[in-house]
């Protein structure tokens, strides 16, 4: 098969150190009747020694002549090609329990990771490559500075664990980064939710929007109907420093309250 040169466009940087590979896949723990489906399988770095355990394997390929190579690579009967944007896939329709894996273009990571907090009721597990910075946001602790919007967004639907760092060597082209390979697992359905999600997401969005302001500066069209000792929560507190459990108090008693 002719070579197939990375487009900057999709962000592609082609996983080519076996060894990796092979790290990354004992993480994964594939097994043969498992619902898997990758996420930017580019050049089959993953998408083969998944193949040699799984049943069958759905790929998601936003590039046309890369989801023309798999086709003709492997049979329909052991790999599903989606050609789309995975930012526009709907995964409920493709199974439940679903175990995602892939190693994902770093110019849209944020936003497909907020996408698929939308069907992880559909989700057993994910298993990621990204840039190492995402990673520790990810999974970073009230009162460190990487703690984010990031941070708390998905530690309300996942537990996350960082497994290894990966090299950029490891890649065709090389990133100026180094990445990381993180494990999330939804967390169950008697986990703590707020009573309005949407109130939430607004809240830690404004919170984090002036992360250096207290809060009851950047939340100041909300601050007069905080109950701030009610809730435990110091006036002078900045949004780095309040758990995912805090937050969902701060959200519901403004959804209570009206305000969002």
């Amino acid at each position: 098969m002719t070579q197939h040169r990375a487009r900057k466009r999709f962000g592609q940087n082609f996983l080519v150190d076996e060894g990796v590979v092979e790290s990354i896949v004992r993480a994964i723990g594939p097994e043969q009747d498992d619902v898997m489906v990758e996420i930017g399988p580019g050049l089959s770095a993953l998408t083969q020694p998944l193949l040699r355990t799984l049943d069958r394997l759905t790929v998601i390929e936003i590039d046309r002549d890369l989801a023309a190579r798999l086709r003709k690579q492997y049979p329909p009967d052991r790999l599903s090609v989606v050609e789309a944007d995975a930012l526009e896939v709907d995964f409920s329709t493709l199974g439940d329990r679903l175990r995602v894996v892939g190693n994902l273009p770093y110019n849209i990571s944020s936003p497909l990771l907020f996408h698929l907090m939308a069907f992880a009721d559909h989700v057993r597990d994910q298993h990621f490559m990204l840039q190492r910075e995402v990673i520790e946001r990810m999974v970073a602790q009230p009162s460190t500075s990487d703690y984010s919007r990031l941070s708390v967004m998905l530690q309300s639907r996942y537990h996350m664990v960082k497994l290894f760092d990966v090299p950029p060597e490891a890649f065709d082209p090389p990133p100026r980064v180094v990445s990381s390979v993180v494990r999330m697992v939804p967390l169950p359905d008697s986990r703590r939710r707020p009573r309005s999600q949407a109130a939430f997401e607004q809240v830690v969005a404004r919170a984090f929007a002036q992360r250096r302001k207290m809060l009851r500066r950047g939340l100041a069209d909300w601050a007069g109907l905080i109950d701030w000792g009610g809730l435990g929560i110091p006036e002078t507190a900045r949004a780095e420093e309040l758990s995912v459990s805090q937050f969902m108090d701060l959200s519901d008693s403004l959804h209570e309250a009206g305000a969002v």
